[in-house]
């Protein structure tokens, strides 16, 4: 797979090139600062750029900010943002940008080489990937609100496995239950969050938005 990590620390940015590369990808370019990423990503043609969520210069959010633009420009790149800390917001803006190919880390993730290749696969194939971390902790929300209190503690733990990126055969391995079982949850799921009917992709990424909005309140 061919990949761009965009991070201002030389640091960082070496630290993932190795481990790209021990994993068998293959990283066309390194660069240390947003504006750089335009002409990188038009003469490389990664399959996955890999951002800092916090760059110069403001180091607030100009990850989400340029993954967001990405987005709109190239539709078909799988887009991971990095970031030291969970933060629903983040998440949330990043998949409303675009959800299809985009994923969001913790910066420990990255330590784990096997997890960050099957996180870039799931991009590259056009899923969608939210760190585990993220998602346990707004189960664990005391404020969450309408409309997760409708749902079963098997259906809420379905919800966090969608959240996570996993596919419904994924799901059925972590649970130890059947593809139809998952599909009866899921479904269940779509229709105590009252989303509207239409492609089921697009309803799976409706209900991780609204995981991510209404578990994060407070």
């Amino acid at each position: 797979m061919r990949v761009i990590t965009v991070d201002d620390s030389i640091i960082i940015r070496e630290g993932l090139r190795h481990l790209l590369e021990a994993e068998g990808h293959e990283v066309v370019d390194t660069l240390a600062r947003p504006g750089q990423v335009a002409g990188a990503v038009e003469t490389f043609c990664p399959d996955v750029i890999i951002l800092d969520i916090r760059m110069p210069p403001t180091f607030t959010d100009e990850g989400v900010q340029l993954a967001v633009s990405l987005r709109r420009t190239r539709p078909h790149l799988g887009i991971l943002v990095l970031s030291q800390y969970a933060v629903p917001e983040y998440a949330t803006r990043l998949l409303e940008g675009g959800p299809k190919g985009t994923g969001y880390l913790l910066k420990d993730r990255i330590l784990e080489p096997l997890q960050l290749t099957q996180a870039l696969k799931r991009l590259s194939d056009g899923g969608t990937v939210v760190d585990p971390d993220l998602v346990g902790e707004l189960l664990a929300s005391p404020y969450s609100q309408d409309p997760l209190h409708r749902l079963s503690r098997r259906e809420r733990e379905v919800l966090q496995l969608l959240a996570e990126g996993l596919s419904d055969k994924g799901i059925a391995e972590r649970l130890f239950v059947s593809l139809n079982t998952v599909g009866t949850h899921v479904h269940r799921i779509f229709d105590k969050l009252d989303l509207p009917g239409g492609v089921v992709d697009n309803r799976r990424v409706l209900a991780v938005l609204a995981f991510l909005q209404h578990g994060g309140v407070g």
